[in-house]
């Protein structure tokens, strides 16, 4: 099963002033060291702008490092990645901050596209067999022939969490999937991935919730200005800033 690994990872980005029209390089992420192995469950956290993305999408293949390797199972994954780009959708199921389900597609087509592009070619009955599967995993059983747009966001992130697994990937990259959801949404989002995880899939998740960081206790890697600042076994998003008014005190009765 794959270990991820991160060695002396950096990422930049050119930009240009309009009044200077220089160009200058905006730090995405900053000498990176970070191994994650085979079925850990790992919550990504940090303030806006602090690498929690880019460190997502440097994993998953989805952007290049500037500089340094990212490896799964000591292999350089941008040399698989070159080799065949079926390697990431093999390896990774994937759900960024941004909707991605094709509006104009029913449940059944958005994920029957992503199946054929995961798994290649297999018969009509077995995507749909798949199709069911993933459905009824994330409690969505009997939404087939629905769109993106009679369902609510929260329905629609699971319709996303299924297109992701349909290939059974080993490894789960999560940007911010509970934005925007109500508290039953995010709880019952939290359950389902916690039974993914336990069945040996690694989910690396980036987020700002505290409370539900704090209540699940998994390891915690901590991003501020594209640096990890601090990686926690079983942490909490007070503690592993290290800054005690993130989280209030709660006072004695």
């Amino acid at each position: 099963m794959p270990t991820i690994e991160l060695e002396h990872v950096s990422k930049f980005y050119k930009s240009r002033k309009r009044k200077k029209r220089s160009i200058y390089q905006e730090t995405g992420v900053e000498d990176i060291d970070l191994t994650i192995k085979q079925g850990e469950f790992v919550f990504v956290v940090g303030g806006s702008g602090a690498g929690k993305s880019t460190l997502l999408r440097l994993i998953s293949g989805q952007t290049k490092p500037s500089r340094g390797k990212v490896y799964i199972d000591q292999k350089d994954l941008n040399w698989m990645l070159k080799l065949s780009q079926n390697h990431a959708a093999v390896l990774f199921g994937k759900i960024w901050q941004d909707p991605t389900l094709i509006r104009k597609r029913t449940v059944e087509e958005n994920l029957a596209l992503a199946a054929r592009i995961t798994l290649g070619r297999e018969s009509d009955q077995l995507v749909e067999l798949r199709v069911k599967k993933v459905l009824g995993l994330v409690g969505m059983k009997g939404a087939e022939k629905r769109y993106p747009v009679e369902l609510s966001i929260g329905e629609c992130r699971r319709i996303e969490l299924a297109r992701a697994m349909i290939g059974s990937p080993p490894i789960l990259i999560l940007d911010e999937i509970t934005a925007n959801l109500d508290d039953d949404s995010i709880w019952d989002t939290l359950h389902l991935l916690n039974d993914i995880n336990r069945k040996g899939t690694t989910v690396v998740m980036a987020t700002h919730n505290s409370m539900y960081v704090n209540i699940m206790r998994r390891r915690v890697v901590t991003m501020n200005n594209g640096r990890i600042t601090s990686d926690v076994k079983k942490g909490k998003y007070g503690d592993v800033l290290g800054i005690e008014h993130i989280l209030p005190v709660a006072k004695p009765i």
